[in-house]
């Protein structure tokens, strides 16, 4: 017998009834005492009961100070970030008239050293050859069911590149440092196009696709890919390339990087761990907190007057 709109709206209640049991089992199963976690020193995420960063491994590739010790007590101090031992803000006032900073901070990370003019050229040389997206995976990835959040669409994509690379499995250095030099490539694409994409579909507006331009610098394509007529001013690039050298890495204990040592301890491959740290890198208490300040600016200029 057909089941009418009334049986279906009072198997519906009946399911929601059910489901909301459903929620209070769940908060009841598996409660623990939470005078357990201080008993056994156990740490709920990467902070300890006093909101300190709990150490979960070691690293010479990125640090970050913000305090220093004043007669035995640890206080705040103006905060302090260096790649490979060097001050990011010693780098950044002795490159101005640079306009490649952020290639030469992903070569300091990647390699330990900062390169020579000759090493740089080179390395801008593989990056820009690098830098592209095809039509296939642009129509078939980025163009299907494009997402709100950029950050999940940055985790679909990158996980989808695994389909897309004739060796995705193979883990020796050589393979690995070619999957991440792409990933530094592509990513920066895959970010405007999934951004126009999302406008586009969601909202009807233009759908702008630009590809990249050889000789520039990933700070400059970024610009001239997400504006619509492609203009951009010098200052412009110029902070956009010291943002990026900024938000390049930070200490090696955020909650992505430590998400991507627990990955890649299983012997996964690149795009899985990358993808696994992008789905942590996406929540409010780690990179979304950009989001949450979006949002707390819109919610000022929507209920705050005379401003």
């Amino acid at each position: 017998m057909a089941i009418n709109s009334k049986s279906m709206m009072e198997l519906d209640g009946t399911l929601n009834s059910q489901f909301d049991d459903l929620v209070k089992f769940c908060m009841a199963s598996g409660e623990i005492n939470l005078d357990l976690y201080t008993e056994y020193d156990v740490k709920r995420g990467l902070r300890d009961s006093n909101g300190n960063g709990v150490l979960t491994g070691l690293t010479e590739i990125a640090d970050v100070t913000g305090t220093r010790v004043e007669d035995g007590v640890k206080v705040p101090a103006e905060g302090r970030l260096y790649y490979q031992g060097y001050n990011v803000l010693d780098m950044i006032r002795g490159n101005m008239d640079r306009k490649f900073a952020f290639e030469e901070a992903t070569y300091l990370l990647l390699f330990g050293e900062l390169p020579t003019e000759k090493q740089l050229k080179s390395f801008i040389d593989i990056l820009a050859s690098l830098q592209e997206i095809s039509g296939d995976f642009l129509r078939d990835v980025i163009m299907k069911a494009p997402s709100g959040n950029i950050m999940n669409a940055l985790q679909k994509s990158v996980l989808t590149l695994y389909s897309y690379d004739d060796n995705p499995d193979d883990t020796s250095l050589a393979n690995v440092l070619r999957q991440s030099l792409q990933l530094i490539c592509k990513v920066p694409l895959i970010s405007v196009y999934a951004y126009y994409a999302y406008r586009h579909f969601k909202f009807d507006e233009t759908l702008v696709i630009r590809t990249p331009q050889k000789g520039l610098s990933i700070a400059e394509n970024l610009l001239r890919m997400i504006h619509p007529d492609g203009e951009y001013t010098e200052l412009e690039a110029r902070v956009l390339d010291i943002a990026l050298v900024i938000h390049a890495e930070h200490g090696g204990g955020n909650n992505s990087t430590f998400t991507n040592h627990v990955v890649t301890s299983s012997g996964t491959d690149t795009y899985s761990a990358v993808a696994a740290s992008i789905a942590s890198l996406k929540g409010p208490r780690h990179g979304g907190a950009n989001l949450k300040v979006q949002q707390m600016f819109d919610d000022i200029w929507k209920h705050c007057v005379n401003i």
